[in-house]
């Protein structure tokens, strides 16, 4: 049985997901479908039906909420953001999991400095921020399931960035390398990331070539290019 897994996908940024989808699958010792979260195919499929937010900062700032219904509310899934690379095998992510949780995160307490995002939008500062970008489903969860296409398609940012579909104690707590700021959690955690996140800006923008683990990010790339023309 395949583990799913869907990743955002913003047109801007194509290179940072096919990277993202390279790197989860070279490392994994487990069968996976990786799946990309589309917005275009999602609204020709009816599945998406809000109006444009000049806040999204990308194509798939609410449809990472579909992820449960697409997953058929079965089984356990994964959502992350297209700006992340792994570099860990992501067997080891859902060992031991817990099914009384709803979704499993990393719990960042996580303000930015910068006033504005790779892509030249500006930074909004919210509680629970970066949660999102990294979430594991319990998809057969009963508040889980509460994440119908019409509550998806309806209900406000707030509400479902900041899990408020479930309650705290539904929300499992996840290894924070499993979600590496890049940034900042090197900042006070030195231990090697299992999947690090460009969430100020990645290298595939060329104003931000000199961040952490850019290195890592451009040996990753031409390995997936020279693999992708052979």
């Amino acid at each position: 049985m395949n583990f799913k897994c869907f990743i955002g996908y913003d047109s801007k940024e194509d290179i940072a997901y096919r990277v993202c989808k390279y790197s989860l699958l070279k490392r994994s010792t487990i069968n996976l479908k990786v799946l990309s979260l589309k917005l275009d195919e999602l609204i020709s499929k009816k599945l998406y039906t809000r109006n444009v937010d000049p806040l999204a900062s990308t194509q798939f700032t609410y449809s990472r909420f579909l992820v449960p219904n697409l997953a058929g509310y079965k089984g356990w899934a994964l959502f992350c953001d297209c700006d992340f690379i792994f570099l860990e095998d992501i067997s080891k992510l859902i060992k031991d999991l817990d099914n009384s949780k709803a979704v499993y995160c990393v719990k960042h307490d996580y303000t930015p400095k910068e006033k504005h995002k790779m892509d030249g939008q500006k930074q909004t500062i919210y509680p629970r921020k970066n949660w999102s970008s990294f979430i594991l489903y319990n998809c057969s969860h009963p508040s889980t399931k509460s994440l119908t296409v019409e509550t998806v398609n309806k209900e406000s940012g707030a509400y479902l960035h900041q899990f408020k579909w479930c309650k705290d104690n539904e929300i499992g707590s996840l290894d924070e390398r499993w979600n590496y700021l890049e940034g900042w959690t090197s900042n006070h955690n030195k231990a090697k990331p299992f999947a690090v996140h460009f969430t100020r800006g990645g290298p595939w923008f060329s104003e931000w070539q000199d961040v952490e683990f850019a290195n890592e990010w451009n040996n990753e790339k031409d390995e997936y290019l020279s693999r992708k023309f052979d």
